[in-house]
C-alpha cells in the first residue's frame, strides 16, 4: 500500500470510529462548466476545491439546467453515484454568490455565476465552506447540506447508485 492510500485507509478507519456529529459534514458540489471539457478535468476541479474533505461526504452534484447533458458532469455523478440536480437561470439569479459577476456566465446564461447558487440551492441553502474555484474550464463550489434539503425545486436528472 503505497502512503496515500495508508493516509486514506486511516482516514476512513477513524471516520468509522467518529459519532455520526462528528464526522466530516454531507457537502453539495455546485459545477459550471464549458461545453465540452473532460471527465478529468471535472475531476481534477472537484478534487482540487475538496481539499481535506473527504470525497465520500459529497452527497449531491447540481448546475444550470442548460448544463444538464454534459458528458463529463454525467459521467462524473455516475462514477461517483452522485444524483445530479438542475436548476434555471432564475433560481440561480435569486441565490446570491460571493464571487464577483462572471462575464462569461453573464453574457451566455444571464446569471452572476453557476457554481455557488447551485451548491446552496442543492444544500437546501446551507452555507458555502468552498467558494468559487476555477480550474481548466470547470468551476466548482461546496456548501453544506443542510438537514433534509428541499430539492423539490431542482429536477434531479441522475438517480443515484449505491456506493
Amino acid at each position: 500500500m503505497n502512503p496515500v492510500e495508508n493516509r486514506a485507509s486511516r482516514a476512513a478507519s477513524f471516520e468509522a470510529t467518529l459519532e455520526p456529529a462528528q464526522r466530516a459534514p454531507a457537502l453539495a458540489l455546485g459545477i459550471g462548466c464549458r461545453r465540452g471539457v473532460t471527465l478529468a478535468q471535472v475531476d481534477a476541479a472537484v478534487r482540487a476545491a475538496l481539499g481535506a474533505w473527504p470525497p465520500g461526504s459529497v452527497t449531491s452534484v447540481a448546475t444550470l439546467d442548460a448544463k444538464a447533458g454534459e458528458p463529463a458532469l454525467l459521467a462524473f455523478c455516475a462514477a461517483h453515484a452522485l444524483p445530479l440536480y438542475t436548476y434555471t437561470r432564475e433560481q440561480l439569479a435569486a441565490t446570491p454568490t460571493i464571487a464577483p459577476p462572471c462575464a462569461a456566465a453573464q453574457a451566455q446564461f444571464g446569471v452572476d455565476g453557476v457554481c455557488e447558487p447551485c451548491a446552496r440551492l442543492a444544500a437546501g441553502g446551507g452555507p458555502l465552506v468552498r467558494g468559487k474555484l476555477a480550474l481548466d474550464g470547470v468551476t466548482v463550489a461546496i456548501a453544506r447540506t443542510l438537514p433534509n434539503p428541499p430539492n423539490a425545486d431542482a429536477k434531479n436528472l441522475q438517480q443515484p447508485h449505491s456506493r
